[in-house]
Order: structure tokens, then sequence, then C-alpha cells
């Protein structure tokens, strides 16, 4: 597992005094008001920069960052694009049976009747669920709906998701 955990996109600039400005990767954007330290990378996360947080606050959806020693808008737009991370150590404390997204991508998904059918390439959130997308060697993406009822068991130690697809869920996709 990697060691940094990303929880926003720098979409931008706010002001001229160099603040960034955040679309959150997170359940909860109120998490940027505690940050005291931060890296900086491509989505990667190689060769991350590591940036002392001064303050955060909450703006229409979006998180307005300032780091300490970025005080110009200038400078502040060569940061556009890049993701900012915290170390997993300073990550919020997930209940159990509960995942960072990070750490389902790439399992390999394996559902009961058809074995191995892919690896996890993302999750989105979508309304009140989320949708599990699940890569496919030479065949269009497979998306599946997080529910216990059809993702009922995840072990990261052996690399797997295990699933039972819905009836007709599989034949849509073939």
């Amino acid at each position: 597992m990697d060691k940094l955990i990303i929880i926003g996109k720098i979409i931008g600039v706010h002001g001229i005094k160099g603040e960034l400005k955040v679309f959150p990767i997170t359940d909860d954007a109120r998490r940027f008001l505690k940050l005291k330290k931060c890296y900086l990378s491509k989505e990667d996360r190689r060769d991350p920069l590591e940036r002392e947080c001064e303050r955060a606050r909450l703006d229409k959806g979006n998180v307005l960052l300032k780091l300490k020693d970025l005080d110009d808008r200038t400078d502040a737009e060569k940061y556009r694009g890049l993701f900012v991370s915290v170390d997993r150590e300073d990550a919020v404390k997930l209940p159990k049976d509960t995942y960072f997204i990070e750490d389902l991508k790439t399992l390999e998904v394996i559902d009961d009747e058809r074995g191995s059918i892919g690896t996890i390439k993302d999750v989105y959130e979508y309304g009140a669920n989320f949708i599990v997308e699940v890569k496919r060697p030479g065949k269009k993406d497979l998306l599946i709906p997080y529910l216990k009822t059809v993702c009922y068991e995840v072990d990261l130690e052996a690399g797997t998701f295990k699933v039972r697809l819905p009836e007709g869920l599989w034949e849509i996709y073939e």
C-alpha cells in the first residue's frame, strides 16, 4: 500500500495571496481544516513535495488552502493540476469494513460464478451508493454497484475483491 493518501486536486488559485483552490477527494472536506502538513504531486505520487499548511477554509464545495511560504498568485498557479496527499498515518481512521479507495484500486475482482473478471480501476460515488469500475483485458470496463449483497468480501492482504454479480449484469457487458 502506498504511504500517501490523495485527499484533493488543485484546480486553481484564489485571490492574489497564493491560496490554492482544491477539489476535495475525500468524504469529509472538513479534514482540510486541521491539516498541518501535506504533499503535492502528480497522481502517481512520485517525488512528492512536502509543504506546511497555514490554514484552510471551505468555499462552495471546494477548499481554499494556504501553504506556508506561498504568497503569490503567479507562484500558486504552478501547482494547478497537482494532487494533495497526506501521510497514511495522518489519514482519518476508518470504521471496520470500510476502505480507502486508493487501497481498492488494482485488487483482483473474483465473481462466484466466473472466477477472476478483472481488476478494480476506480470507485466512484454515485448518489447514495458507490460504483466499482472493473478493468477487463480486451473488453469494455464493467461497472458494479458497491453493495454488500454484491461486493461481499475485501481481502487487502490477498489482493482480492469478491463479488456476486446481479443477474443480467454480466450479459449487458458481454
